[in-house]
């Protein structure tokens, strides 16, 4: 494994791990989801160099696209969230008392 594909692998893993155990804010599950992002994005975007696909060029910016997306929905969510709820934390996200 080279020293590359070992630190986008290890930055994906660490985000999965931060949000699988670290999920007491919002905010910094948005965080460890974009940070997985960017790692797939590196990937791919390494992926179709090294094997000179010039076809396969446009999914990486698409990804990136989607990711934009995801992260402007994702903090509507979280200012949505802090305005109603008076806080971002995801013990407090109670769909039941609304």
């Amino acid at each position: 494994m080279t020293p590359v594909h070992f630190s986008f692998s290890s930055a994906f893993i660490l985000g999965l791990m931060g949000l699988t155990f670290h999920r007491t804010h919002l905010l910094s599950a948005l965080l460890c989801l974009e940070g997985m992002m960017l790692s797939l994005f590196i990937a791919l975007a390494l992926w179709a160099l090294q094997f000179e696909m010039t076809g396969f060029s446009v999914a990486p910016m698409l990804l990136l696209a989607f990711s934009a997306c995801e992260a402007s929905a994702g903090l509507a969510l979280l200012v949505a969230t802090a305005r109603t709820h008076g806080t971002d934390r995801l013990q407090n996200l109670n769909l039941l008392q609304c």
